[in-house]
């Protein structure tokens, strides 16, 4: 057993029999208490919105790591302050264990912040708790010094190095740290990045892609020195990259450039409307490899990157984000034609959502159907993404309403159907 760890149990049975229990306990406590008191009032001042909307999200990571760090901190100051006059075993556990909590809350932290919610998230969670509290009592019961030897003695050659099992753990340990630390502070510059409203949509895209692939490089290359991999080892696995990229990955290669060359010459914005091989919805995401195409019905496609450089693409939607919507209609030819026009207009100038331009409203004859004369109604509105079915059925509610009260009819199909009797039609046959 650590001699360490057999000092503080020694102490933790004599302070038992003495009143220096007591005092240790009541100390913690008290330490405990004024830790959750003072995490219960940080998280009052958030839930009121009284702290910077831009620094709520790292305080929400720091509320959840107050009570325990609020509470260690404390610990170790009466540690050092109480050793001189008493035995102070039970303080020095109790600040291991919150030291302890510390680390699994900041690890879930990270994992929340970076990755998205999931099954396989929450029972990573627990993987980690269950870890370094399993550690944590090797420690305490003095048993961690001899798991680590047996490690170390399980040794085995990869080449010409010798590696042991501990040596794996520790560094596959310090990849995942550095990876996730990588991806934690891209993830605070991506968002201070999306947010910022003078850098165009594009742009914002392209760097929160680049700050990500840069962090992940750079925590990859110092995880891997800090194991002691040699990173010339890299050259093999990027020659067999390039190699791969020529016979198998070129598809992949294709629509990752592809993404970058959407992005940079500006030829689609999220949010705009498009048609693309016959697919018609708007651009909820634009990522590396694909875009997301939303219906308004929340069906989702997804289209590869190098689909939309080499195939025709119909954009709806203006850069102002402006779009006109059509509004079809038919008219009897006993109606009147050019009252039928004007209460069009005027329809269309009534609705919440039209524009209030002199040409956001326009309505020209289409055509001199079979049954009627065909009409259309063009209705100027921002934001068409938002949707336009319940726009196209507000109007059309509104001009059946008008065609009634003014007796504008809308006409129906008609046939007119001839009986001829037997004996007239024998004779047209004969003759």
């Amino acid at each position: 057993m650590d001699n360490d760890i057999n000092i503080l149990w020694k102490e933790i049975v004599q302070d038992f029999s003495t009143a220096s229990a007591l005092w240790q306990l009541l100390v913690i406590g008290s330490i405990l208490a004024v830790s959750g008191l003072l995490n219960w009032h940080l998280r009052k001042q958030i839930q009121a919105g009284r702290v910077n909307v831009v620094y709520k999200m790292l305080l929400g990571g720091i509320q959840r790591l107050f009570f325990p760090f609020v509470g260690f901190l404390l610990l170790v100051i009466a540690r050092y302050s109480l050793q001189h006059w008493m035995h102070v075993g039970l303080i020095r556990l109790a600040a291991r264990m919150l030291l302890a909590m510390i680390i699994i809350r900041s690890v879930v932290y990270v994992l929340r912040y970076v990755f998205s919610p999931s099954a396989w998230l929450h029972s990573f969670e627990r993987v980690i708790g269950w870890t370094v509290w399993v550690i944590v009592a090797l420690h305490i019961g003095g048993f961690l010094d001899p798991v680590l030897q047996v490690l170390e003695d399980v040794q085995f050659s990869v080449g010409k190095q010798k590696l042991d099992l501990l040596l794996l753990i520790q560094g596959g340990l310090t990849i995942i740290i550095t990876m996730l630390v990588a991806l934690w502070l891209s993830r605070m510059l991506e968002l201070r990045l999306m947010a910022s409203e003078k850098i165009d949509s594009n742009w914002r895209v392209i760097m929160v892609k680049l700050v990500r692939m840069v962090a992940i490089v750079i925590a990859l290359l110092m995880s891997l020195a800090a194991v002691g991999i040699d990173v010339t080892m890299l050259s093999v696995f990027g020659g067999a990259l390039g190699v791969g990229l020529g016979f198998g990955l070129q598809k992949i290669a294709s629509n990752y450039v592809s993404g970058f060359i959407i992005l940079m010459d500006k030829s689609l914005h999220m949010g705009d409307i498009v048609t693309i091989r016959g697919f018609y919805g708007m651009v909820g995401e634009l990522r590396s490899r694909y875009i997301v195409l939303r219906k308004l019905d929340g069906t989702e496609f997804i289209i590869p990157n190098e689909t939309i450089i080499t195939d025709v693409v119909i954009n709806h939607t203006s850069a102002a984000h402006k779009a006109k919507v059509p509004v079809s209609v038919q008219i009897s030819y006993a109606s009147d034609l050019d009252l039928a026009i004007k209460l069009l207009h005027e329809v269309g100038r009534t609705h919440e959502r039209t524009l209030r331009d002199d040409n956001a409203v326009e309505v020209i004859i289409k055509s001199f159907g079979q049954y009627g004369i065909d009409l259309q109604l063009a209705v100027g509105v921002l934001n068409p993404e938002e949707g336009t079915a319940k726009l196209q059925s507000e109007v059309y509610y509104e001009i059946w309403q008008r065609f009634k009260a003014n007796n504008i009819q809308i006409p129906y199909p008609q046939q007119d159907v001839r009986i001829i009797s037997g004996q007239s039609a024998l004779n047209a046959a004969a003759e």
